[in-house]
């Protein structure tokens, strides 16, 4: 099976450049693909940011970047790292423009409308890239959803992909020999989610990482016995809290989202709880 890291990097949500991706994507059989999204990139500094994680997982880098200073760093960056870029709307703007005898006008996002739901959207984004793998849990109360899980169990991926739908959506990995805060255990407002997976998937999904960042997989990280041990700890808190389950082994990110999405629901038509103006991508 091929293996591609696939890095999408949009000055926007990033919507349009994830459906792009994956009607491609849909033509192609037995690839593994490792999805990187960045959404809202607007400036060389946050760009810079990005680079050494272009490196770490070279791949192919797909971007929709309308400001011309930010575009050209990201192709100058990834020509020294011998990266391939395509921007993903290039050809079809410009092929507008000389059917349309005008200019295009490089705003970002300006394809979405700027309504309440847009605003959220970029809100819930921004507080979820904040918010993941346990960072800033004082803030967590704010979230709608929060993803408890071990690590590689899918939960970034999740949350960005919620985040793209107006959920706030903060992560925290699961480890045997750190507790999480007392702050998980206290939570009102959000729903908090238990995501498992088969010990062997995850085995194999930890190697792949490993040898992606070319490490050594000798490690208790990939040890079978080790990973079962660590899904035990991370069901019997799941359950211990009541909280719900999701197994991830067999479903898409898409899929998981939508497992989440229906059970924030759920509970909302229970309690009453505030939905965000989601809209449909």
């Amino acid at each position: 099976m091929q293996r591609l890291h696939l890095h999408l990097l949009s000055d926007s949500t990033g919507e349009t450049l994830e459906m792009i991706a994956k009607a491609a994507l849909a033509q192609f059989d037995n690839a593994e693909i490792s999805r990187h999204f960045w959404p809202m990139v607007r400036s060389r500094q946050h760009l810079d940011r990005i680079v050494p994680d272009l490196a770490a997982s070279p791949g192919l880098v797909l971007y929709t970047l309308v400001n011309d200073d930010t575009r050209a760093r990201l192709e100058e960056k990834c020509r020294q790292l011998g990266l391939p870029t395509v921007d993903a709307l290039d050809a079809v703007t410009t092929a507008l423009e000389s059917q349309l005898g005008q200019e295009a006008h490089g705003r970002p996002g300006r394809q979405h409308l700027m309504d309440d739901a847009y605003f959220e959207r970029v809100d819930a984004i921004q507080y979820t890239i904040a918010h993941d793998d346990g960072i800033a849990h004082e803030d967590w109360e704010q979230a709608d959803i929060l993803l408890a899980g071990v690590s590689r169990s899918s939960k970034t991926p999740t949350s960005i992909y919620l985040a793209n739908r107006g959920y706030k959506v903060a992560n925290i990995p699961l480890v045997v020999e750190s507790p999480p805060p007392q702050a998980l255990y206290g939570l009102r407002h959000p729903m908090v989610v238990g995501l498992t997976t088969a010990p062997e998937r995850l085995v194999q999904v930890r190697r792949n990482r490993l040898l992606s960042l070319n490490e050594g997989t000798a490690t208790d990280y990939v040890d079978g016995e080790r990973v079962r041990e660590e899904l035990k700890f991370a069901r019997r808190m799941f359950a211990d809290n009541g909280w719900p389950v999701i197994d991830v082994t067999r479903r898409s990110i898409e899929e998981t989202a939508a497992a989440v999405i229906r059970l924030l629901e759920a509970r909302r038509k229970r309690g009453g709880l505030h939905k965000p103006s989601e809209k449909p991508i």
